[in-house]
């Protein structure tokens, strides 16, 4: 078993390298190409000619709902962050000021008190709250009174307003459920997409829920001691036989961002093959797995000690990711959310370090 230290994924980030908004045009943001024999300075509208024709993109069709609540129980506030839909009317949630529920609460949501939920039960910072099975009520709630879930490290005085609503979409978003956004395909546009279809570049969709675990820092000393919250993804079989056929033709698989990644290596045989899925994943990626249907990576620069820069320097390697995310700050690339992007060549497993 490799030894894994959190600290070894660590780095300091100026706060002035931290994206506020995105690039304008989305296609305009820069990107940093990582191959095992170099790093390249691009821009995401280098994209066509970075790929080949008949290679295969795999883009997370989730779309971000208002996912973070502000809720009474009696006078005392909660703020709710929907998680995961569990079906019939059921949502697992993080709270904050979690300690003031018990099983059996009723909680009214400010800005459409109609819409309740009961406590069903509560672990620690998170609950399962009951809204009943009347599904547009809910809808209803999150569209008047729901807020969109920016990652914390993006300032807004107040609640993000309209403009964070259609940021922080992205261009193939088509089933509601996320409640962060996959944010690699934030920098695709229309004309972008035109480019890749005249390059010969095909397409294909996953969906992945986003949840809300994926702002929670990794805080145990070793990293595989971190627990993973489960996600609901879907590869639908129409997306399944496409890669198939591409890994049987010889042809490239690129993931849009680490949701598709995690996605298909879910969905994943030892042979690389892939099969319809539709469940929870919690699968967790770490230095040293072996990588089974995806070849390239479009993704953006991570968060200091997470799961994602874990999963990108299992991907691209250890110390290549180290010097790419040191130039990247050395040349002033914008990170996070609504940051620049990188496109990671998978490096060769048994000499990935």
């Amino acid at each position: 078993m490799l030894p894994l230290r959190t600290d070894d994924f660590d780095y300091a980030l100026p706060e002035a390298l931290i994206a506020q908004a995105p690039a304008r045009p989305r296609d305009s943001a820069r990107l940093l190409v990582v191959r095992p024999d170099g790093l390249d300075d691009r821009g995401v509208r280098d994209l066509p000619a970075l790929l080949a024709p008949g290679d295969l993109l795999v883009v997370n069709d989730t779309r971000v709902i208002p996912a973070r609540l502000h809720g009474l129980r009696g006078a005392a506030r909660v703020e709710i962050m929907l998680n995961r839909a569990e079906g019939g009317g059921l949502w697992h949630a993080l709270i904050r000021n979690a300690r003031r529920l018990r099983p059996g609460d009723e909680v009214r949501i400010e800005g459409a008190e109609e819409c309740t939920a009961r406590v069903v039960s509560r672990d620690g910072g998170s609950a399962m709250l009951d809204f009943g099975p009347d599904q547009a009520a809910l809808a209803t709630a999150l569209e008047r009174a729901g807020e969109v879930p920016l990652p914390p490290y993006i300032q807004r005085e107040g609640a993000p307003g309209p403009q964070d609503a259609a940021d922080y979409q992205t261009i193939f978003s088509r089933h509601p459920g996320a409640v962060a956004a996959p944010t690699a395909s934030l920098h695709f546009t229309d004309d972008l997409l035109a480019a890749l279809d005249a390059r010969g570049v095909r397409r294909a969709t996953v969906t992945l829920h986003v949840g809300a675990g994926t702002f929670l820092p990794v805080r145990e000393d070793d990293p595989r001691a971190h627990h993973i919250h489960q996600e609901w993804c879907e590869v639908p079989e129409a997306t399944a036989a496409a890669i198939n056929a591409a890994r049987a033709e010889g042809r490239r698989v690129v993931a849009i961002g680490t949701t598709a990644l995690r996605t298909l290596e879910s969905a994943a045989a030892v042979d690389g093959t892939v099969a319809p899925f539709r469940g929870l994943t919690g699968i967790y990626i770490l230095p040293g797995h072996r990588f089974r249907a995806v070849d390239a990576l479009l993704t953006n620069f991570h968060l200091p000690k997470s799961t994602l820069l874990m999963l990108v320097s299992a991907f691209a390697g250890t110390r290549r990711m180290r010097a790419a995310y040191a130039h990247a700050i050395r040349e002033e690339y914008r990170f996070f959310s609504y940051g620049d992007g990188s496109l990671l060549f998978r490096c060769d497993q048994d000499s990935c370090e």
